[in-house]
Formats: structure tokens, C-alpha cells, sequence
């Protein structure tokens, strides 16, 4: 007679088995882009690197750029976490939005210098290149990439500036969002073009430039 305290065979988890494939397809996808490059990056590709079928792939996207943009977009998460995590045990909760000690410019600088470190890093500069190229040639892709990522960091710089103004530490009349491009700008076109290395050196220079031209007088 069986034993009624004996486990039951357990059913397979399918919510587990999807995060597994999806997570095992956003790794190949970031990966190929940094091994082959976008062009050559495809969505067979992906399903026999993730070691699943490429039904699988299409069931949840529609094409390659929508799997890198999520995959970039997970990437970016896992990063904010593990700062978010790198503050743990610290007394004060973690900050939302930009720095703000009452220094502008040493706030800035740091933003500016981490954002530097990301654009440089090989696990960004690639999927972030595609992205930025394909964006160009594919309106939808590239309005989903500004709406989901870049317009909520640019929002970001926005509101530290907004209250610097209000502080007294920009010129009243200054728009926070033209200023904002100010200093992203000239970053994202050296980083973009190759024009020249971008450096610690260069993001400080930018603060200093773009302060001194809306700084109060």
C-alpha cells in the first residue's frame, strides 16, 4: 500500500522555466552583440546560443532590436541594484535621483564621471552603440529606447537643476532640460563619433563650461 507521507511528483514550475529561457536569452543576445557585432547579431542566433527554439524568441518579441532593447534594459536594472545594494546596511535610504549635497558641481561631476565608466564599460558600449544606430534607422525602436530609458535619466539631471535654480545656483531663466543637454550632449557625440578618448578629464570640463554659462551673475 503507498505511503501517504510519500512526496508527490512536483509539477514543473513553467513561470520558473520562462524566467530561466528568458534570462538565458537576454545573456546570449548581449553577449553576440559584444562577440559579432549588431549586423551580424540574429535571432537564430540567440535561440541556439539561450539553447532554445526560436519560436521562443518571436513569442515574446517581435525582432532582434526588441530583444536587445529589454536585455539592455534588465543589464541596466541588475546595475542599479547592486548599487543599491552596494548602500546597504547604511543608515539613510537609498538616494532617488541624482546627488544633491549642496555642491552642484561636485554633484554633477560625479554623475558625469559614472556615466563616463558606463559608456567605457564592454558590457554597455556595445548593446548601447546598436541601439543608438538602429534607433536612427527604426523610429519605433529608437522612440522606445528614449522613453524607457534615456528620457527618465535625462528627468533626472532636469530635477537637480530645477533645484539648483530654485537654491540660487542657476541663473533664473535657465531651462533645466537645454542645460541638461548641455552637458550630455557633447559627452554622447565624442563617446558616439570616437572623436576623442572620453575621460574623467573631459566630464569635468564640461561641468566647468556648462556652469560657468548658467551659473548666476
Amino acid at each position: 500500500m503507498p505511503d501517504p507521507k510519500a512526496a508527490s511528483p512536483r509539477t514543473p514550475d513553467a513561470t520558473r522555466r520562462s524566467e530561466r529561457s528568458r534570462r538565458a536569452i537576454f545573456d546570449a543576445a548581449l553577449a553576440l552583440i559584444v562577440e559579432a557585432g549588431y549586423a551580424r547579431t540574429t535571432v537564430e542566433g540567440i535561440a541556439s546560443r539561450a539553447g532554445v527554439g526560436k519560436q521562443t524568441i518571436y513569442r515574446w518579441w517581435p525582432s532582434k532590436s526588441a530583444v536587445l532593447l529589454d536585455a539592455y534594459l534588465d543589464l541596466a536594472g541588475q546595475a542599479a541594484a547592486q548599487a543599491q545594494e552596494g548602500r546597504a546596511g547604511q543608515d539613510a535610504p537609498p538616494p532617488v535621483g541624482l546627488p544633491d549635497t549642496g555642491d552642484l558641481a561636485a554633484d554633477l561631476r560625479t554623475v558625469l564621471r559614472a556615466t563616463v565608466d558606463e559608456l567605457n564599460d564592454p558590457r554597455f558600449e556595445a548593446p548601447t552603440r546598436a541601439l543608438t544606430a538602429e534607433g536612427v534607422v527604426d523610429p519605433e525602436l529608437g522612440a522606445r529606447f528614449v522613453e524607457r530609458l534615456l528620457e527618465p535619466q535625462l528627468q533626472l539631471y532636469v530635477d537637480r537643476l530645477a533645484a539648483a535654480r530654485e537654491a540660487g545656483q542657476v541663473r533664473t531663466g535657465v531651462d533645466p532640460r537645454v542645460a541638461v543637454e548641455l552637458l550630455v550632449g557633447p559627452l554622447t557625440h565624442r563617446w558616439l563619433l570616437r572623436t576623442r578618448p572620453l575621460t574623467h578629464a573631459y566630464a569635468d570640463e564640461l561641468v566647468e563650461y556648462v556652469l560657468h554659462g548658467i551659473g548666476p551673475r
